[in-house]
């Protein structure tokens, strides 16, 4: 990994973030977002054979195909999954609103309503992995919101068929229907419905480049949750990080995806080169060693500073997706913390935990836009709404109040609305 410090490099350097050039696949996506609207099931079966070389007979996952899935995954598997669902509901059932009622003594009545989503798409994606923690976390905060219906987009092996594992977390999560769809073609199904899927309001989960695409083309006829970029990591150590579990942690964020960042800032310069070695040595027993050397050497980066403040100033600027306060005092930070979309504190809490099993969502901002963004919660499946109520004599009294504004903006038929109902010409 490249080695800076804040001593020698300036903080442009250090935060550059140097990828190869993304491909601009935007005619493409276009295109096939185009063939499903006009042609539905059709154009789907079509770009599935064209895109993924499988010809499938349906696009729907049978009840069979879930209950063979549920037999065929291992108990253990199953059982940490039920566990793992416990905690993500457990965590996200604190995050529910509730609605408010304000009565005032002049007869106003004004409040905000708390209402689910009708229809959400759930995209899970496929390709190099299968992700079941996905299924869960995108998922289970749907149902405690009160979406109607949850409707799931996953694409097959070569064969035609979604991963057991996938489907087995899938009917744990209590989703409503799944097809057999990936890529951009699942999006713009979710987003325009076909003969057979049902069009929803909102898209949710992440994927590759032509999904993260499709998913921005379709914004405004549905809504969607963020634009998932490569996955990050970024850990804060000090004298008390052990630079095997570092490497480990470090590994474990560039194993995703030759794209994704892996970042080390240390106060300690003794312990930059154990970990370099400790990059080596587990870099070369990974099966996923590939991509995971692509990524460390592309992206990662080790930066050397001073103090802690001065690295946690530096992770604010990166404001990564994962965060590992890995040092002897890991709350004492906490505070100081102005940009991540999740906190990991202390030497016992990788990042792992959050991916599985701990209850904190693991679809968060990427790319830095956890300046901006916040992981997926509740709070994305539901929307609000307000109402409000004058009695005659309460609207009387503020009336040449707000005639008065709306004739100010030339607006004289919002004037004249208030006048009429105080008998005016």
């Amino acid at each position: 990994m490249r080695v800076y410090s804040t001593e020698k490099d300036t903080l442009d350097d250090i935060l550059a973030r140097d990828f190869s050039e993304t491909p601009d696949v935007s005619d493409v996506v276009k295109k096939i977002i185009q063939r499903v609207r006009t042609d539905g099931d059709q154009a789907l079966y079509q770009l599935i054979e064209e895109i993924d070389h499988v010809s499938l007979d349906s696009l729907a996952v049978s009840k069979d195909e879930i209950e063979i899935a549920l037999k065929t995954i291992s108990p253990e598997l199953l059982t940490v999954m039920e566990q793992s669902k416990e905690n993500i509901l457990a965590f996200h059932k604190k995050q529910v609103r509730q609605g408010f009622v304000s009565t005032e003594e002049s007869g106003v009545v004004m409040g905000q309503r708390i209402l689910p989503l009708s229809r959400v798409g759930v995209y899970v994606p496929g390709g190099t992995a299968a992700y079941p923690s996905t299924v869960l976390m995108d998922v289970l905060p749907a149902k405690i919101a009160g979406v109607k219906k949850i409707v799931m987009m996953t694409p097959t092996d070569s064969e035609g068929n979604v991963p057991a594992a996938i489907l087995a977390a899938a009917s744990i999560a209590g989703v409503d229907e799944i097809y057999k769809v990936g890529g951009a073609h699942g999006v713009a199904a979710l987003a325009y419905g076909t003969e057979t899927i049902p069009k929803v309001d909102k898209i949710v989960g992440p994927g590759n480049i032509y999904v993260a695409t499709a998913k921005r083309m379709v914004y405004g006829e549905v809504d969607i949750d963020m634009i998932a970029g490569p996955s990050d990591v970024l850990i804060v150590a000090d004298h008390t990080a052990n630079p095997r579990w570092i490497a480990a942690d470090l590994l474990a964020q560039a194993e995703h995806d030759k794209l994704a960042q892996a970042i080390l800032i240390t106060t300690e310069e003794g312990l930059i080169e154990k970990v370099q070695a400790e990059l080596e040595q587990q870099l070369a027993e990974l099966p996923r060693k590939e991509i995971a050397e692509a990524a460390i050497e592309s992206n990662g980066k080790i930066i050397l500073v001073q103090d802690l403040a001065e690295a946690v100033s530096i992770s604010n600027q990166i404001a990564p997706e994962h965060l590992e306060l890995s040092v002897a005092e890991p709350f004492a930070l906490l505070g100081k913390v102005e940009n991540a979309g999740s906190v990991f504190l202390g030497h016992y809490t990788p990042e792992v935990l959050g991916d599985y099993f701990a209850g904190p969502n693991h679809t968060l901002p990427t790319e830095g836009t956890a300046r901006f963004y916040s992981p997926l919660s509740v709070d994305d499946f539901i929307k609000k709404s307000s109402y409000l109520y004058y009695t005659q004599e309460a609207m009387n009294e503020v009336a040449s109040g707000v005639e008065l504004f709306a004739e100010t903006e030339d607006l004289i038929g919002h004037a004249r609305s208030m006048k009429v109902r105080r008998g005016d010409k």
